[in-house]
């Protein structure tokens, strides 16, 4: 009988990684008082000011890592969050936290508190929910949890006239995932706009 061991762990990793720092940390504090001769001989830092700036360069690391953590959410999330639509995911996730109470009235309501918030974003994608539900119910383009942006113009381009007032929810709900846009008023007033072509009652 051959036992296996496990070569490595995350938590020998960490606790290498605490030791090399640690080590690192105390031969700067050498290097330093080697750096000052004209100290009196046997002078050393005291243990609570070493502790102190030991938690402070902990503190600053754990603060930059985060920092470097939320700068790369932001370059690299449109391309997660495209990859999710694609995938069918994100529709899914859209469609299962709203399914219980995204009536169109519902969305429109929210939309409305979202725009007095100055939530420009998350007003004008509950348009654009609402506008999938207008067209689920009125079985224009019943809805697929894999439906992406792309295929449901493609549909309706084919089916509906005029196409515009579909293009510009559709189009502005792209920036809103995919792009770096900011969401203004102005683009808030013409996603209400086009949805009021769609739906006048």
């Amino acid at each position: 009988m051959t036992d296996t061991f496990e070569k490595t762990s995350w938590s020998w990793q960490l606790s290498q990684f605490q030791q090399q720092a640690g080590e690192w940390w105390e031969y700067q504090f050498y290097r330093f008082e080697s750096a000052l001769p004209e100290l009196p001989t046997g002078w050393s830092i005291s243990p609570w000011l070493s502790e102190l700036l030991k938690f402070l360069f902990w503190l600053v690391l754990g603060l930059f890592i985060a920092w470097v953590g939320w700068r790369l959410w932001q370059e690299f999330s449109p391309y997660v969050y495209s990859w999710l639509n694609r995938s069918g995911n994100l529709t899914d996730f859209r469609l299962k936290t709203s399914s219980s109470e995204s009536s169109i009235t519902f969305l429109l309501k929210r939309s409305q508190q979202f725009y007095r918030q100055g939530n420009y974003r998350e007003a004008c994608r509950c348009i654009y929910l609402a506008m999938l539900q207008q067209l689920d119910k009125n079985a224009i383009a019943p809805h697929k949890l894999s439906r992406t942006d792309g295929e449901y113009l493609q549909l309706l381009r084919s089916s509906v006239t005029p196409i515009q007032p579909y293009e510009t929810l559709i189009t502005t709900h792209e920036q809103l995932c995919f792009g770096n846009a900011e969401i203004l008023p102005d683009n808030y007033e013409q996603c209400r706009q086009a949805y009021r072509e769609i739906s006048p009652e």
